[in-house]
């Protein structure tokens, strides 16, 4: 599964290069919850990257990345610190379970795949913050074009040099006023007209033509698409005719009809796919990659163990060392060109209940010098989860019901009490950590949530009587509470 993050970092985050490791932690503080152990290794990883590249290109080509593995149970923030440290840094991110690999008849990918799949998310990165700089621009383009369309422009006038002139003399003193007072004609036409145009940029930008009904050129975009199978799987290649015979196809366009709102949105698009530079795109998305490529390697307990002989366990070894040669360094070929892998920070992690990473074969433990433990969740760090981060649930549930009238006040006992059951609630059945306070908050709020556009009186106050009053019956039962919670 692949996480995008979208390209532009938070505007009240400082400089990248200004940050300390102790800075990056209290930047990763505003949104995780404790675990002060793996928020220290990764800052130190994103801190040693800043400093690598303030090397000569010599000896930064020597230093690799100090990989990392995350040990704890589901719902401590593994996943979280990851995403999080990557938004902060700007860099391409992709989360995958490494456990997909070891699917018995799993065919058509192969773990080169990550790296094809981290590659195709930089370049969406990179393209979007391309269509940033250019947005203006293509605002403009395609304001001119509609306007065009709109109003076509006058033909240009016939220049006096190009009309004959009979040759008689009498007739030279004529022809001067002939052309004169034809240029007076053009001047009041062309300004006419320029006051017209304008007249109409100023209702397009008010809205008032957005009903209007224009025919513009559209290009046609119906050309096959092929996937080329090879040996290490099915790789999507995209290639059709229109590239491989470009001289058999020529540009296809047709007309169509659209309202002036639909014409502008189309227009823009084309005209950043024309203002921007796709190999410049491609370019600066695989450096990114390769100096700072992210990939969260999840579930790598799955595949830790060594060959058992018979069974589905004959494969993890397999896997390991399928996975060896990209965290160790390699080139992968991708559409986009050759990708090598040496720089890529990988941070891996599990919960290692069943198994421990000195299972998994030493060369894959050599790439993962950096073992971090995650402390489980604790009553007082699911009060702060609820109330302290910049997206804390109760901000989320408080913002969502106000889209409706409803005022949502939650008080310390109530929050208290929602800690107190989802701790409880881990302990008696499986321990899903933070993800538990999810589960509980939609019990809690389903009443409110169902009636909230029909509800009278729009000021609620959550209490902790009301969290126990919804969620009485259920937690007696133990059997319905492992059931429902």
């Amino acid at each position: 599964m692949a996480l995008y993050l979208p390209a532009s970092i938070e505007e009240e985050a400082p400089a990248l290069d200004s940050l300390t490791p102790r800075e990056i932690m209290a930047e990763l503080d505003k949104h995780v919850v404790g675990q002060q152990a793996a928020k220290r290794a990764v800052a130190v990883a994103l801190r040693n990257r800043i400093r690598r590249q303030k090397l000569t290109p010599e000896l930064a080509q020597e230093i690799m990345p100090k990989n990392i593995i995350m040990i704890g149970p589901t719902g401590v923030g593994k996943t979280e610190i990851a995403r999080r440290l990557a938004r902060l840094s700007n860099s391409p991110f992709l989360k995958v379970e490494a456990s997909k690999f070891t699917e018995v008849g799993y065919v058509g990918r192969d773990v080169e795949s990550m790296i094809r799949d981290l590659v195709e998310i930089a370049i969406d990165m990179v393209r979007e913050e391309k269509l940033q700089e250019v947005e203006d621009k293509a605002e403009q383009n395609a304001e001119e074009r509609l306007l065009d369309i709109l109003l076509p422009p006058a033909p240009a006038p016939v220049p006096a040099s190009t009309v004959a002139v009979p040759v008689l003399v009498p007739a030279a003193p004529a022809a001067g006023p002939a052309a004169g007072s034809g240029a007076a004609a053009a001047g009041p036409a062309n300004d006419s007209q320029r006051k017209t145009r304008e007249k109409l940029r100023q209702q397009l930008r008010e809205g008032k033509l957005d009903d209007k009904m224009v025919e513009i050129e559209t290009r046609e975009r119906n050309f096959p698409s092929f996937e080329i199978i090879t040996n290490q799987g099915v790789e999507e290649m995209d290639i059709n005719i229109k590239d491989m015979l470009p001289n058999l196809f020529g540009p296809r366009t047709k007309k169509r009809k659209m309202r002036v709102s639909e014409a502008m949105d189309y227009l823009i698009q084309e005209e950043e796919q024309r203002l921007i530079d796709m190999d410049q795109v491609t370019r600066a998305a695989v450096e990114r990659v390769e100096q700072g490529g992210i990939i969260f390697l999840d579930e790598i307990d799955k595949i830790a163990g060594r060959e058992a002989g018979h069974g589905p366990d004959v494969s993890r070894e397999g896997v390991q060392r399928d996975i060896l040669p990209i965290v160790e360094g390699t080139t992968v070929n991708t559409r986009y060109g050759m990708v090598r892998t040496e720089h890529i920070l990988f941070i891996a992690a599990g919960a290692f209940h069943v198994s421990k990473p000195s299972d998994l074969i030493p060369e894959l433990q050599g790439r993962f010098p950096i073992r971090v433990e995650l402390d489980s969740l604790t009553v007082e760090d699911f009060v702060k989860i609820l109330k302290e981060p910049k997206s804390a649930l109760i901000k989320q549930y408080t913002a969502l019901l106000e889209t409706e009238g409803i005022r949502l006040t939650f008080t310390d006992d109530a929050l208290a009490e929602i800690a107190r059951l989802s701790a409880e609630v881990n302990d008696a059945t499986e321990n899903i950590g933070a993800r538990r306070l999810h589960t509980i908050m939609e019990r809690v709020l389903e009443q409110i949530s169902f009636e909230g556009s029909e509800l009278q009186d729009k000021d609620i106050t959550i209490d902790a009587a009301y969290v126990k009053a919804q969620l009485q019956s259920i937690v007696k039962d133990q059997d319905l509470s492992r059931y429902i919670l």
